[in-house]
Parts: structure tokens; C-alpha cells; sequence
């Protein structure tokens, strides 16, 4: 089965960047769409972007300035650049891909201190 490998978190401060990244590995069928969601204290799990296998992204209102959503479809990787990052972005950050199945990363810590 596709098995996504995440890596990249880690322990920032208020208005740092973080750069997430996803490594598909196994069979990878046609995909139809990647996305990042992450899950804060307390708090269900959230969408934060998607992205489209014709290159059509989405994001939530919290991430929409500050977050992008990209791939480089070789190394099947999928990133997730955060900038300005503030203490309520603290959250497990999984990658998700949709494509005859769908599948989710393993999960990976951000933190973000004020």
C-alpha cells in the first residue's frame, strides 16, 4: 500500500517559517488531490491547503497569506511552507493524499512559541 513519510516540524518562535514536507512511497495510482491538515490541543482535526493534480490550491482562512501548498511530483513530495507563523498554528500536522484510496502521513509536531 502508499505508505507518506512526513518530516519537518519542529519547535519555533512567534513569526518564524517551517517548511513540512511529504514523501509518498509504495504504489502511487493516478492522484487527485494532496492536502495538509493539522490538529490543535483540545481541537479536531482541521483542513490547512490542498492542492489539485491540475495545480488549483486551497486554504483556510487562518493559513491563506501566510501557508503554500506545493509538490514537485518527481521526488512525489509534497510541501507545506508556513511563514509568520503564530502560537495557535501549534498543531500535529499530517499530510493527506487522495487518489484511489486515500492516505494519511504519519503526523509531525509544530510548536510555536509566543
Amino acid at each position: 500500500q502508499v505508505q507518506l513519510v512526513q518530516s519537518g516540524g519542529g519547535l519555533v518562535q512567534s513569526g518564524g517559517s517551517l517548511r513540512l514536507s511529504c514523501t509518498a512511497s509504495g504504489s502511487v495510482s493516478t492522484i487527485y488531490a494532496m492536502a495538509w491538515y493539522r490538529q490543535r490541543p483540545g481541537k479536531q482535526r482541521e483542513l490547512v491547503a490542498a492542492l489539485t493534480r491540475t495545480g488549483r490550491t486551497n486554504y483556510a482562512g487562518a493559513a491563506k497569506g501566510r501557508f503554500t501548498i506545493s509538490r514537485d511530483s518527481a521526488k512525489k513530495t509534497g510541501y507545506l511552507q508556513m511563514n509568520s507563523l503564530k502560537p495557535e498554528d501549534t498543531a500535529v500536522y499530517y499530510c493527506y493524499l487522495r487518489g484511489f484510496g486515500q492516505y494519511w502521513g504519519q503526523g509531525t509536531q509544530v510548536t510555536v512559541s509566543s
